[in-house]
């Protein structure tokens, strides 16, 4: 519970989140961040701001899941950007501005992004937040979400010269790359049913974050890996890939791709590339820290209880639920 905070005031929400509250945002985003890391004994952490265009990719994949509150005087407050990608439905980030936590709006902003989601046709709902947090775990169980997988975050450096491997959906034609998309959705929906990110690699192409890498067998799809390198912190240089979402269809496909997506981060002017590997992705994790991964983080995917996570029988899929 924050100190020093203000009486009950009028509040107002939730809104759309439009492109002009991207400034305000990241303030409050900051602001919490930072507050959470001090109660959690990383005092000296400052969360910096957001890149203002990772900010345009999740309002607008959020769609109306994108949501914020103000107060009496039309100031943020409190923010939640709820995602559905097909039936897999996530929130991040979230957050209530310190001085307004304890009366109430956590719960609010939640149970909003939780209705969205189900109106949406999510058969998940998912969070992540950080294992050593333990009143945001509490939090959150007390609002019906379960704790399930570790996600833990590796680095690989960039390799020096050499190949390429792998298609990248941003050379293709616009009837190719619609092809494309068709057998990405396919490929995801055949490890979890429903599941498609399609409209995520829409948006990355036409704001230029990043690309799509495409892996195939005999004229196949067997492998995608949706990737942004446009720098996550405002004001920073090109300096890490980062992949969003990852799906194989088999694991003998690992060493392929992860080849091409060191190649992709090189090419693009990055010194590494990072994954988020849920723990159970244990014959790609192996590979990884083979291939000279090293584990920057970690983070708990909690699901509500009555929307859990499908379990992937074969091959490999992995969803970032964080920007």
């Amino acid at each position: 519970m924050a100190a020093g905070r203000p009486p009950r005031m009028a509040r107002g929400g939730p809104r759309r989140i439009a492109p002009a509250d991207i400034a305000p945002l990241n303030a409050v985003f900051s602001d919490a961040f930072t507050d959470r890391y001090r109660r959690d004994g990383m005092v000296g952490v400052r969360v910096p701001f957001l890149n203002p265009l990772i900010w345009r990719f999740a309002i607008e994949d959020a769609g109306g899941g994108a949501m914020l509150w103000h107060d009496d005087r039309g100031q943020i407050i409190a923010f939640n950007v709820a995602h559905v990608s097909g039936r897999e439905g996530w929130m991040g980030p979230l957050a209530v501005k310190p001085e307004w936590q304890g009366q109430g709006l956590g719960r609010e902003i939640v149970a909003a992004g939780i209705a969205w989601l189900e109106e949406a046709g999510a058969t998940t709902i998912g969070l992540e937040t950080m294992p050593r947090t333990m009143d945001n775990i509490g939090f959150y169980s007390q609002l019906g979400f379960v704790p399930g997988r570790l996600t833990i975050t590796l680095t690989l450096d960039a390799p020096g010269a050499g190949g390429h491997g792998g298609v990248r959906l941003g050379t293709l034609s616009a009837r190719d790359r619609d092809d494309a998309l068709e057998a990405c959705a396919a490929l995801a929906a055949s490890l979890a049913p429903g599941f498609d990110y399609r409209r995520e690699m829409q948006i990355t192409h036409a704001l230029a974050l990043g690309d799509t890498i495409l892996l195939h067998d005999r004229g196949a799809l067997v492998g995608f890996a949706l990737c942004h390198n446009a720098p996550l912190v405002e004001g920073r240089t090109r300096e890490e890939l980062r992949v969003l979402k990852l799906a194989l269809a088999d694991d003998r496909y690992v060493p392929a791709l992860v080849a091409a997506l060191g190649n992709y981060a090189r090419d693009s002017g990055c010194r590494r590339w990072a994954v988020r590997v849920q723990g159970e992705a244990a014959g790609l994790y192996r590979h990884l820290v083979r291939a000279g991964g090293r584990v920057r983080w970690t983070d708990l995917r909690m699901a509500l209880a009555t929307h859990p996570e499908p379990v992937v029988a074969a091959g490999v899929l992995l969803s970032n639920w964080e920007i």
